[in-house]
């Protein structure tokens, strides 16, 4: 009889775990991986947040206007501590004429803050008188707003009727003049539009630097040429173009054959193939007398 043997126990294995993440775990494993997620995630989500506290803060109007009260209070009393104030204007590179006339265009009720100055439309204003070329403006410590200034520097006179005009190299208006004799120093120029060929006219006095003593000025005639006037009431009549040629050619003429020092009325150099000399009527008979021409009728 054989002996009796429990029988082996059977256990139910339970069926192993599937390690792959499901697919709701591996779609979010997936989106963590976009930047644009972890940014909006990071970033996005806490900035909405503070946005959607201060929207439900500021949504009451009571609440606005302490928080803009306590804003502007703070704001005056930073802008307005002793260290910002300007109680002083100072005027560099003027006469003490043009200087005047600029602290007054600068019109600022001080002491004032210098956050309140607007230097752009003060530096405009300054700008607008005639005699400033240029104008700079820094608020310096001390309470200093300093105007910095390059001045035109009169070189011309430019007489209109009874109107004297002070201009400088390029034609710009300086500053008007009471009477020639107010500044004896500057040569003049007359005539419409003699302004705007200013830089011509200072060449033409420059070639006729040898005569200048004698040169009463310079005329502008239908704003495209110029007559030079002398003393002994010659004239240079001049070419619209080549001016300074044409005079410089004269100039070395009149060293060579004291051509100006004789009585000549006008020179007419407008066509340079072909110079015409008037002569003044005693010089003129003169003339005809050497080449035996009767002027016994002739009106002197």
């Amino acid at each position: 009889m054989q002996p009796l043997r429990p029988e082996p126990r059977v256990y139910a294995r339970s069926p192993r775990r599937d390690p792959a993440p499901s697919r709701w775990a591996y779609r979010m494993q997936r989106l963590w991986l976009t930047p644009v997620f972890r940014v909006m995630a990071r970033v996005g989500v806490p900035v909405f947040l503070l946005a959607l506290a201060v929207g439900l803060y500021a949504g009451n109007a009571d609440r606005r206007a302490a928080v803009t009260g306590i804003y502007t209070d703070l704001k005056e009393k930073f802008q307005n501590r002793p260290e910002f104030m300007v109680g002083l204007v100072s005027v560099e590179g003027a006469s003490p004429e043009l200087a005047e006339a600029i602290r007054a265009r600068v019109d600022l009720k001080l002491p004032l803050s210098s956050f309140d100055i607007d230097l752009d439309a003060v530096r405009a204003r300054v700008e607008e008188l005639d005699a400033v070329a240029q104008a700079e403006l820094r608020v310096r410590s001390g309470g200093v707003l300093q105007v910095q200034i390059t001045e035109r520097m009169p070189v011309v006179l430019w007489r209109q009727g009874e109107r004297l005009e002070m201009l400088d190299e390029g034609g710009v208006r300086v500053a008007g003049l009471a009477a020639r004799t107010d500044r004896p120093d500057l040569p003049l120029i007359a005539g419409e539009g003699a302004d705007l060929a200013t830089g011509e006219a200072l060449e033409l006095f420059a070639a006729a630097q040898a005569i200048l003593p004698r040169v009463r000025g310079l005329v502008r005639i239908s704003e495209r040429r110029w007559d030079m006037v002398l003393d002994r009431n010659q004239k240079i009549m001049l070419p619209a173009v080549g001016a300074v040629a044409a005079l410089e050619r004269l100039m070395a003429l009149d060293k060579a054959e004291d051509l100006l020092a004789r009585d000549v009325l006008t020179v007419d150099l407008r066509n340079d193939k072909r110079p015409v000399l008037r002569l003044a009527p005693f010089a003129l008979n003169e003339h005809r007398k050497a080449q035996g021409i009767d002027v016994s009728g002739s009106e002197l």
